[in-house]
């Protein structure tokens, strides 16, 4: 998985990279049916895509080692998913019917039984069980013991330039096991990781914006500059605050006051205690109080170099400024994963679902559907249900490429934010006025056209896309329950007649140029390690802002979680609970003017100057209703307070 925080960093115009994650099946339950003869149930979708005939490069080595998790299926998943789904519907019986943890296992978690037989029929193939956790078995061997377990033969294919091991078929389980096994990851080795040994590096190096700023959107207009969209542009934001953001999304009074916010990305960052502390102190932010913000960590970290480890310190960094910008009362756990592998990524959502350690998880890291795999889908879905069941609710960054057709050449949607079983987040450009007044938003979508030389006009203006809102329609994931009658049908069929998963859901600010000031300890040219301020984006700022205002929200309510939210958020579509968010809301073209350090630092490398577009992204477009760049809308002032009556 990436983080999406790839172009968030206002000050250049770097393309996003992006999310990293597997995504969701609609409800991520492989169907049992026979293989292989009566005696073996198939694990759908642990075959890729990829893995064709015309790729294909003959058998793996039966000697080449294999690292595999058979995840448990547990008691009762279709019983699983249908009380996720029950408690998470405000027109259902059981609605905020939640299960205590412990509960959630008893009723639909593996007994041990299921867990002795699964672990014998590994060892019985040949395979050496290296762990054993509440959701899978861990194993390793060698390829032959592999095929023998999961009945099928494990072949090289060629995948883009690189080749990788996977399944000739889709792999199975014995009917004896009397469908205890989920499914397999591991058989294929492609990468499956988000992005951003084993010491953990220094931070990353200083960025930072240079002027001149508006303090406020249109306080400083770049009057000495050529026009754009037929008149004069302001000057980009500083970065908004705390204070700009609550009451842009209707905060009110609220707080968050004992809500429980939990954020996973890859990693730590090593000053993360010192940095929160100090930008709440500069910018008027409550401060932390003893135990707000913990930290729950792995014993070890692997894969820091490939996974570029110092890159997510400022992702998490990100998230925790903005969940307590918004929601100063909240308490944040922070929940690190040992790489940026799906693997140990899921692993830090285990661990918050299986504690329950918060009710609201902001996730700022996912990947492009193409790159998901239905066996970690299904992994995926299976904590995101368990979550659902104990009331936990799930918030991904939609990503930052807008339709993904400038970065991979398809139209496609990212992961894991395609989940029927999470809240996708979209982004928006956001003007805060004068006193903090809420004046539009409109969908993120950027066009940069560079100052010419002679400083007369923009060259090549509007520019090319560079970055945007993630969001389309799902080629994986079927329409759920909670979209139909809201999404238009013209983007829930645009892949199938019988209608898809649209992404997101709903959307709060993202667009850098319009972004939030975050504070940060970076390694300066020096070489010393300082704490300095910078204007960031992204959905990567979206998600945890939305976890905020979920945790408002959830105060509102009196504490009560709200799970699971996207039948809620649905169920409100169209009242004054949203901002309906369009490209063009004051029925002029929109902009703003950047002035850039070249070197990211200071002016000894020069200036750029640039023109930003706002509301232009790639093929997506935000209009009047539901749409797939802002979804529902952002929250309105009365989006808060409409939980307090349920």
């Amino acid at each position: 998985m990436r983080s999406n925080r790839a172009i968030a960093r206002a000050g250049v115009g770097m393309a996003a990279t992006l999310p990293l994650l597997a995504g969701a099946l609609a409800l991520g339950i492989p169907a049992a049916q026979a293989a292989d003869g009566p005696s073996r149930d198939t694990l759908v979708g642990t075959k890729p895509a990829w893995a064709t005939a015309k790729a294909d490069k003959g058998a793996a080595s039966d000697s080449s080692q294999v690292s595999a998790r058979v995840y448990l299926a547990g008691r009762d998943a279709t019983g699983l998913a249908a009380y996720a789904k029950a408690v998470s519907d405000p027109n259902s019986a059981s609605y905020g019917k939640y299960l205590s943890a412990k509960k959630a296992q008893q009723q639909f978690g593996a007994t041990k039984a299921q867990v002795a037989a699964v672990k014998s029929w590994l060892k019985s193939a040949g395979l050496t069980v290296t762990g054993t956790a509440q959701h899978y078995v861990s194993v390793t061997g060698d390829v032959a013991a592999a095929e023998k377990a999961f009945g099928t033969q494990l072949h090289n294919y060629t995948k883009g330039k690189k080749t990788y091991r996977a399944p000739s078929k889709t792999a199975s389980a014995p009917a004896a096991l009397n469908g205890a096994v989920l499914t397999v990851t591991g058989l294929d080795n492609a990468p499956h990781k988000a992005t951003h040994s084993d010491q953990l590096p220094p931070p990353d190096a200083v960025f930072k914006n240079s002027g001149p700023f508006s303090s406020y959107y249109g306080s400083n207009i770049a009057s000495t500059l050529p026009d754009a969209y037929g008149s004069k542009i302001p000057y980009a934001v500083k970065g908004y605050t705390g204070k700009q953001l609550r009451a842009a999304y209707g905060a009110g009074t609220r707080t968050g006051k004992n809500v429980r916010v939990a954020i996973t990305d890859a990693y730590a960052s090593p000053t993360i205690a010192f940095d929160a502390q100090t930008y709440a102190g500069k910018h008027g932010d409550a401060a932390y109080t003893s135990g707000q913000l913990r930290q729950v960590l792995p014993k070890n970290y692997t894969k820091t170099e490939e996974c570029g480890a110092a890159g997510w310190y400022g992702e998490e960094t990100l998230d925790v400024e903005a969940v307590h910008a918004v929601a100063p009362g909240a308490s944040i756990t922070y929940v690190g994963a040992a790489s940026c592998y799906d693997d140990d990524l899921l692993d830090s959502l285990n661990k918050i679902v299986d504690g329950h350690l918060a009710d609201i998880v902001s996730n700022s890291w996912g990947d492009i559907e193409a790159n998901q795999t239905a066996d970690l889908a299904a992994a995926y879905d299976q904590t995101f249900q368990f979550g659902a069941v104990e009331g936990i609710g799930f918030y991904f960054s939609s990503g930052d490429n807008g339709d993904e057709v400038a970065n991979t050449g398809t139209k496609q949607v990212d992961t894991p934010a395609n989940s029927a079983w999470v809240t996708a987040v979209g982004g928006t450009s956001l003007a805060v006025g004068k006193g903090d007044k809420y004046l539009w938003e409109t969908g993120w979508g950027t066009e940069k056209a560079s100052l010419s030389a002679d400083g007369k006009s923009w060259t090549g203006f509007p520019g090319a896309f560079t970055s945007g809102a993630g969001g389309g329609t799902s080629k994986t994931v079927a329409e759920p329950f909670y979209q139909k009658g809201v999404v238009p049908n013209a983007l829930a069929t645009a892949n199938s007649a019988a209608g898809n998963r649209v992404v997101p859901d709903i959307s709060a600010i993202a667009d850098p140029n319009t972004g939030f000031k975050v504070g940060q300890t970076q390694t300066f040219p020096d070489g010393t390690e300082q704490y300095s301020e910078y204007r960031i984006g992204g959905t990567s700022l979206a998600a945890p802002v939305i976890a905020a205002v979920q945790a408002l929200a959830q105060e509102a309510r009196g504490g009560k979680a709200i799970g699971f939210a996207n039948p809620a958020i649905y169920a409100k579509y169209g009242s004054k609970a949203y901002h309906d968010v369009t490209d063009n809301p004051t029925g002029s073209g929109l902009g703003v003017a950047r002035v850039d350090f070249v070197n990211g630092f200071d002016a000894t490398g020069g200036l750029a100057t640039s023109v930003r577009s706002l509301g232009k992204d790639s093929s997506l477009q935000a209009v009047k209703g539901y749409d797939d760049v802002t979804g529902v809308g952002s929250p309105a002032p009365g989006y808060v307070d409409s939980y307090s009556r349920h």
